[in-house]
């Protein structure tokens, strides 16, 4: 247990250091806009997914022995592109699309390290899922989040004060090499775990596809809210450095609390006080700069930790049995990614204005009301798919309506309204007195 704890600790540390290190690179050379830090969400949420997706194939395709052969390859090659430094040819010169030279550049430069870190967290708790059929894996998972959160916190602090940028990238790639000798180490342990290579888990019946839609569809809301919330923060509220690791920090804390175990998901409490909190940030969103930054950022920030604590615990609720655990992570990181592409990419294309983090709240309600009604009625849900599909429908249109109602005041007095990668330009008419 200690070694795989470990390695998923360390793994999880590396995956979320080299996220803010590798932007404090990129940041000045696109601008210090919030959508630069966006689109690299949206590249560790895809590269992400890639990884788990490796992890899962892995584990299907390949016997115990070449997992870890192929896995081991991996980091040996991936270790071979270190320092992530990227390259002074990789600056913008002016003319390209932002959000594909960013997403170009990340992957050059931490592209196979970060694919290489995605995988391992996965597969190493399949490994010990299978080397220890009594115990559950979801307590690596939740370990895996405190490494994150660590790493988060630990780098404004720890490393931004005292170590240059390049200091930092050379740390970064010592500690890669260090883990991927521990994952060595794990590997060649695992005949002393009485792991067996001709059988794994008993696999139980498939899950529903309905659940299986609902393992993509909770964390794609939790990542519509996160990014949604951090632009939001970034454009409106204050210009802070590193305040996106903020709303970044709470979206960890919601896995690590809900992931490490059923009691600490006190489901109907949750979701009276994600309706509470949703209120709040609507408030707020109106009131705008007449509240202080404080009450803002309470606001903001309530909002994002009750919607993601309420779609990260019904995921949690919906977890299979360890031998399908790849598949569900898989089916989660799909999710991330989709809510990644639908902030970064979709809505600048389908909005005038800021309206994801409507979308994600409506979203949150509905899924959780679904999720409820799910449980509760059950029987009935089986007896009348067409009612409840119909009332889903509707549901969802009314939610649409009402935000094209508030994308049509949000600019109803404007003169002139444009938004690109850096943000919304909107002229807006003021009429003073009578005529």
């Amino acid at each position: 247990m200690i070694r795989y704890g470990t390695a998923v600790f360390l793994s999880a540390f590396l995956l979320f250091l080299v996220q803010p290190l590798i932007s404090r690179f990129i940041l000045p050379w696109f601008g210090g806009s919030s959508a630069v830090w966006t689109t690299c969400m949206l590249f560790f949420q895809v590269f992400l997914l890639a990884g788990y997706a490796y992890a899962h194939l892995s584990i299907r395709s390949l016997s115990p022995r070449w997992q870890a052969l192929v896995h081991a390859g991996l980091l040996a090659v991936a270790a071979l592109t270190l320092p992530v430094i990227p390259a002074e040819s990789l600056k913008p010169q002016g003319g390209e699309n932002p959000t594909l030279r960013v997403l170009a550049l990340l992957a050059l430069s931490v592209g196979l390290p970060y694919f290489a870190l995605s995988a391992t967290g996965p597969l190493l708790q399949a490994w010990f899922a299978r080397a220890r059929p009594g115990r559950s894996p979801y307590v690596l998972y939740a370990l895996s989040n405190v490494g994150s959160l660590l790493a988060l916190l630990g780098y404004p602090f720890l490393f931004e004060p005292w170590l240059g940028r390049i200091h930092q990238a050379y740390a970064w790639s010592g500690g890669f090499v260090l883990f991927a000798l521990l994952c060595a180490v794990v590997g060649l342990g695992r005949r002393h775990d009485g792991f067996r290579s001709d059988a794994g888990p008993a696999q139980g019946p498939a899950p529903p596809l309905v659940t299986r839609g609902l393992w993509v569809a909770l964390p794609m809301c939790a990542s519509v809210m996160l990014l949604a919330v951090t632009n939001q923060l970034c454009q409106d509220v204050a210009s802070v450095p590193f305040l996106w690791v903020l709303p970044l920090s709470l979206y960890l804390v919601t896995f690590i609390v809900t992931f490490a175990g059923p009691r600490w998901y006190p489901r109907y409490w949750a979701i009276l006080a994600m309706f509470g909190a949703i209120i709040a940030v609507v408030v707020a969103h109106n009131t705008g700069a007449g509240l202080s930054v404080k009450y803002q950022l309470l606001a903001y920030g309530g909002g994002l930790l009750s919607c993601c604590y309420v779609c990260h615990g019904e995921l949690y609720r919906l977890r299979p049995e360890p031998s399908r655990l790849t598949g569900y992570y898989l089916a989660i990181s799909v999710g991330g990614a989709l809510g990644g592409i639908f902030v970064g990419l979709v809505a600048p294309l389908v909005f005038r204005v800021y309206l994801e983090m409507y979308a994600g709240m409506a979203a949150c309600v509905l899924l959780a009301m679904f999720c409820v009604a799910r449980d509760s009625f059950g029987h009935l849900l089986a007896g009348n798919r067409l009612q409840v599909s119909l009332a889903c429908a509707v549901a969802v249109l009314a939610a649409a309506l009402l935000l094209m109602d508030h994308q049509r005041s949000a600019t109803q007095r404007a003169v002139a309204s444009e938004r690109n990668f850096y943000g919304v330009l909107r002229v807006d008419e003021f009429y003073e007195g009578t005529v």
